[in-house]
C-alpha cells in the first residue's frame, strides 16, 4: 500500500502540533484527519477506515492512554504511536502496556518522526487484504441479520439472495472485523458500536382477536329481546 492509500489520525489539542504534524505527512503523501480530543477520533474510528493512529499522552477529559484502550477495542489491528513530553515517559510506557506501538519525544524529529510513522504502517498483517476495510450497505444489513441470530438460509430468504452468495459475504465480513467465530464477531461489533447503530428489531403489532363474528354490520345481541324470546317460548 502507498503512502497516499493511507490514513492517518493525528489527535492533539494543541492546534499548532497538529499543524505541524499534519503538513509532514501530508507532505510524505499521507491523508491526514486531525482531532483536537479523543471522543471525536473514537467516533470517527467508528466510521472510517484508519491505517494509523497518532495522539498526544497529556490531553484534557481523556488523556492518551485510555485513548489507546478504547481504539484498540474499536480496531484490534490499528498501530498506534503516542506522542510524549519531556518527564512523561512513564505514561508513554503505560500507554505502550495499554496496546501502542511506540512512542515518540518532544520535539519531533522530522526523519526519525516519518521512519517511525513508516516502521508503525508496516506492523499492519498484509496476508488479510480485506481487514480494517469498512462494511458495505449489503455487508451490514447481513450483520444485522446475524447478530439477530438468522441462520445463512434465513438471510437468503429474507434479502432473496442465494445461500452461497449470503456465505461470501459473511466471509468477508469476518475478515473485514479480523475474527474468526461468531461470538468474537459479536463482541467486535458490540465494541465499534456497531450493535447500536443497527438498531434493534421491530416487535410485530399484536393481533387481536375479533369481539364478534367478522362481518362489517355486525351488532352485538340486545338483551330485552333475548329475554322476550324466552318468555314466548314459555
Amino acid at each position: 500500500m502507498t503512502a497516499e492509500n493511507q490514513h492517518i489520525f493525528v489527535v492533539d489539542d494543541e492546534p499548532a502540533v497538529c499543524r505541524s504534524v499534519s503538513q509532514t505527512l501530508q507532505r510524505s503523501g499521507y491523508t491526514v484527519s486531525c482531532f483536537a480530543d479523543a471522543d471525536h477520533c473514537l467516533q470517527r474510528l467508528q466510521m472510517q477506515s484508519c491505517d494509523l493512529l497518532i495522539t498526544d499522552v497529556r490531553m484534557p477529559k481523556m488523556d492518551g492512554i485510555e485513548l489507546v484502550r478504547r481504539a484498540k477495542c474499536i480496531v484490534p489491528w490499528l498501530p498506534i504511536l503516542v506522542i510524549t513530553g519531556y518527564g512523561d515517559i512513564p505514561m508513554a510506557v503505560r500507554a505502550v502496556k495499554a496496546g501502542a506501538a511506540e512512542f515518540i519525544e518532544k520535539p519531533l524529529q522530522k526523519q526519525s518522526f516519518l521512519e517511525t510513522v513508516q516502521a508503525a504502517l508496516k506492523q499492519q498483517n498484509p496476508k488479510n487484504l480485506l481487514k480494517g476495510k469498512l462494511l458495505s450497505k449489503k455487508e451490514l444489513a447481513i450483520l444485522r441479520l446475524i447478530l439477530l441470530g438468522s441462520s445463512n438460509k434465513e438471510i437468503a430468504q429474507i434479502l432473496h439472495r442465494s445461500i452461497r452468495t449470503i456465505e461470501d459475504h459473511r466471509r468477508h465480513i469476518m475478515r473485514k472485523l479480523d475474527v474468526e467465530s461468531v461470538v468474537d464477531l459479536v463482541k467486535r461489533a458490540a465494541a465499534m458500536g456497531l450493535t447500536k447503530t443497527l438498531g434493534t428489531p421491530v416487535a410485530p403489532p399484536v393481533r387481536r382477536p375479533p369481539v364478534g363474528p367478522a362481518t362489517p354490520n355486525f351488532r352485538p345481541p340486545n338483551p330485552q329481546k333475548i329475554e322476550k324470546s324466552r318468555s314466548f317460548h314459555d
